[in-house]
């Protein structure tokens, strides 16, 4: 048992890697997927949303392949497909024929690779800052995604580069503890995530560029959030999803991040739970 999350650990020994999660609640099945920032992993990124979205849901918490306590799984297919199987490979251990899907950044990213590989299993999707759409106005990679991309680059990781990545999450600053960073950076600086950082040599595959997937093709019911102040995965990237696929409707936060679920929690918590009990 973990007296941090106070939910024992679980894992799913799949042939191309092993995945930890855990769960709270009883209910309809909802995964929460976490973005791909150093440090990131399930409990950490989804701490203010567990406990009031556990109420109605049965909240199933994965750390992504190559993040936490999950092994980095070979992509010969894209990222965001090694990264969907594993979501695929927990619920089939836990025999859930069909879930609800939460994903912020690569984990909405990973929510919609799901959702168009599996429609039959997905039955509702929030995607807060997903990537995988295409930019209208803004210039891309943002700074946000150059600082996570070479953060163990150079030199490697520092807690100074780590506080520059989180800086560039945020609006507002001040709601980051010093003990929330020196658990990001103990967590990223792991030896074996160290030997195989997650995002390293990634390249652009086709089946990543998900605007251009079929996402049209998706029927379930999507909500996309935003924070109108992201500087990770812009605001205007945003437009073509909701566009195209045909029963997303989007809400923006005003003075809000890449953190949706962080920096407005009450409001994400209330927002979504309606959205997929309501």
């Amino acid at each position: 048992m973990n007296d941090q999350t106070g939910s024992p650990s679980k894992f799913v020994d799949a042939p191309d890697g092993r995945v930890h999660y855990q769960s709270w609640g009883e209910g309809p099945a909802m995964f929460l997927i976490h973005g791909g920032g150093p440090g990131a992993y399930g409990y950490s990124n989804y701490r203010k949303n567990i406990a009031p979205l556990s109420k109605r849901n049965r909240v199933i918490v994965l750390d992504l392949p190559g993040y936490g306590q999950s092994t980095k799984r070979e992509q010969p297919e894209g990222l965001t497909t090694a990264l969907a199987n594993a979501v695929r490979d927990i619920m089939d251990q836990e025999g859930i024929e069909k879930a609800r899907l939460v994903g912020n950044s690569l984990g909405g990213m990973t929510a919609l690779r799901f959702a168009l590989d599996t429609p039959d299993r997905a039955e509702k999707l929030v995607l807060m800052g997903p990537g995988g759409g295409q930019a209208m106005f803004t210039p891309m990679p943002t700074e946000g995604l150059h600082r996570m991309f070479n953060f163990y680059e150079g030199e490697g990781p520092t807690i100074e580069k780590l506080s520059a990545v989180i800086d560039l999450l945020v609006y507002d600053r001040s709601a980051i503890t010093q003990e929330l960073l020196e658990e990001r950076f103990r967590i990223c600086t792991l030896p074996e995530t160290m030997a195989n950082p997650p995002l390293r040599g990634l390249r652009g595959h086709p089946r990543d560029a998900l605007w251009q997937q079929g996402v049209e093709n998706i029927t379930c019911p999507v909500l996309i959030i935003w924070g109108r102040e992201d500087r990770v995965v812009p605001l205007d990237s945003g437009f073509i999803l909701q566009k195209l696929i045909p029963n997303a409707d989007m809400h923006v936060y005003s003075k809000c991040g890449h953190w949706a679920q962080w920096e407005r929690a009450d409001e994400f918590n209330a927002l979504v739970d309606n959205f997929l009990n309501g």
